[in-house]
C-alpha cells in the first residue's frame, strides 16, 4: 500500500457545471398537496427558489477558488482515497487539531472557522487537518463496504502519523463527534483531548438509539418529559432520512446520484431544520455541489448503512474531554455522559452546525479547551 501524500486541487470540468445547470433548468417538479407545508418535507416554493439560485446566481468557481486557497491533499489509507485540507499556522506555539465533519456535511462547513483557528488575533493557534469522511466529497469513490466510525477512526490515526504529528487534538460534531471519540480511544497516548459539539435536538435524537434510555427517564419530570417528547418526535417524523439510508442505501443512491433536485432537497431540508442562526447560502450550496459532483449522496448513504450494522462503538477515552452545547437547555446535561472535570460550555444560540452558525464562538471555545493542554 502506498503511503504517498499527493497535493490536490479542485478543478471541476466546465462540462459538469453545464450539465448541472441544464438538469436544474429542466427539472420535473412534484406538486404539493394544498394546505401542506414543511411538515411533509421541504416546501416546494422554498426548494424551487433555492434551485433557481443554484442555477443562475451561485458561483461555483468562486467557492472552488476559496477552497483551493487552503492546501489540500489526498492519500490512500486502508485501500480508500482520503482527501483532506491541511492548513498550517505560522504561530510558533500552534497545536495540531484534527476536525471531522458529519452528515450531511463536508469540509466546506469549516470555511468560516479555519482562519480563526490558524491565524487568530489572540489566543491559541492551530495547525488544522480537515479530512473528508470516506464516501464524502473527494474521499470517493468508496473502495469497499465497512467504513464505520471505528474504521474511519483508525484511518485518521494513520493520517496523523503520516503527517508527523505526535500530539494532536480532535474535534467534531454529529458523525465527526463519534469519529473523534474513536480516535481518542484508539490513540489516547498521542491525543491531547477530545472536543465535541452538540445541541438539544441532536442529543435527544442520539438518545433514541441508546438501549433502555427511555426507561431511565421519568415522564413526570418536566425535563425528562421534554426529552421523551423529542425522542418520540424524532422516531415518528424526523428519522425517515436515516431509516432509508440505514436500510436501502443502494436504492436511494440512484436518485441522489442522478437528480440534483433530490440531492439539494436531501441536504437543504436538514440544514434548515437543524440550524438556528442564519447560514451562508453559498456555503450550503458548496456542500451540496461537493456531493453532486462526486456522487457522494450514494456513498455517504452506504457508510451510514455500515455504521448502523456495526457492533464497534469504541471504548472510553482517558484523555481530556470538552463539550460545547449550542442552543443549550437543561436536557443536554441529562443525556450526554460527561466525565467529571470535563470542559463544558453552553451557548444560547446555534444548533447542529456551529462552525457555520457561530464560528467565532466555536473558535474561542476550542482555544479555551485546547490552550492549556500539553
Amino acid at each position: 500500500m502506498s503511503t504517498e501524500i499527493r497535493p490536490f486541487r479542485i478543478d471541476i470540468p466546465q462540462s459538469e457545471l453545464d450539465y448541472l445547470h441544464d438538469r436544474l433548468a429542466h427539472a420535473r417538479w412534484s406538486g404539493q398537496v394544498p394546505g401542506t407545508g414543511w411538515e411533509r418535507g421541504i416546501a416546494l416554493a422554498d426548494l424551487k427558489e433555492l434551485a433557481e439560485y443554484w442555477r443562475t446566481e451561485y458561483d461555483w468557481r468562486a467557492m472552488e477558488a476559496r477552497l483551493n486557497a487552503y492546501s489540500q491533499f489526498t492519500t490512500e489509507i486502508d485501500g480508500q482515497q482520503i482527501h483532506f485540507l491541511h492548513v498550517r499556522s505560522s504561530h510558533p506555539e500552534a497545536k495540531p487539531l484534527l476536525i471531522t465533519h458529519g452528515f450531511p456535511s463536508s469540509v466546506a462547513e469549516f470555511m468560516g472557522l479555519l482562519d480563526l483557528l490558524v491565524d487568530p488575533a489572540e489566543g491559541q493557534a492551530f495547525h488544522v487537518v480537515v479530512p473528508s469522511l470516506p464516501g464524502y466529497g473527494f474521499s470517493t469513490p468508496l473502495s469497499a463496504a465497512g467504513w464505520s466510525m471505528g474504521r474511519t477512526g483508525r484511518a485518521w490515526v494513520e493520517l496523523m502519523r503520516r503527517l508527523g504529528y505526535e500530539r494532536y487534538g480532535v474535534h467534531g460534531g454529529d458523525i465527526g463527534a463519534g469519529v473523534s471519540g474513536m480516535v481518542g480511544s484508539l490513540d489516547g497516548e498521542y491525543v491531547l483531548g477530545i472536543h465535541v459539539v452538540t445541541d438539544p435536538l441532536t442529543a435527544a435524537n442520539t438518545a433514541t438509539f441508546l438501549p433502555g434510555m427511555a426507561d431511565r427517564l421519568d415522564p413526570n419530570d418536566p425535563v425528562d418529559k421534554l426529552i421523551l417528547t423529542r425522542m418520540e418526535e424524532f422516531r415518528r417524523v424526523g428519522s425517515g432520512y436515516l431509516a432509508i439510508q440505514n436500510s436501502r442505501p443502494q436504492t436511494i443512491g440512484y436518485g441522489l446520484t442522478d437528480s440534483p433536485i433530490l440531492q439539494l432537497a436531501w441536504i437543504a431540508e436538514k440544514f434548515t431544520e437543524w440550524t438556528d442562526l442564519p447560514i451562508d447560502r453559498d456555503q450550503l450550496l458548496t456542500t451540496v455541489s461537493l456531493y453532486w459532483f462526486n456522487g457522494a449522496g450514494a456513498t455517504a448513504a452506504h457508510t451510514l448503512f455500515d455504521q448502523s450494522h456495526s457492533s464497534e462503538w469504541g471504548g472510553p477515552a482517558s484523555v481530556s474531554q470538552g463539550f460545547a452545547v449550542f442552543g443549550a437547555d437543561e436536557t443536554v446535561r441529562r443525556l450526554v455522559p460527561v466525565p467529571e472535570g470535563s470542559h463544558w460550555t453552553e451557548f444560547e444560540r446555534g444548533k447542529h452546525f456551529p462552525a457555520m452558525e457561530a464560528p467565532a464562538l466555536l473558535a474561542k471555545d476550542l482555544q479555551q479547551f485546547f490552550g492549556p493542554l500539553n
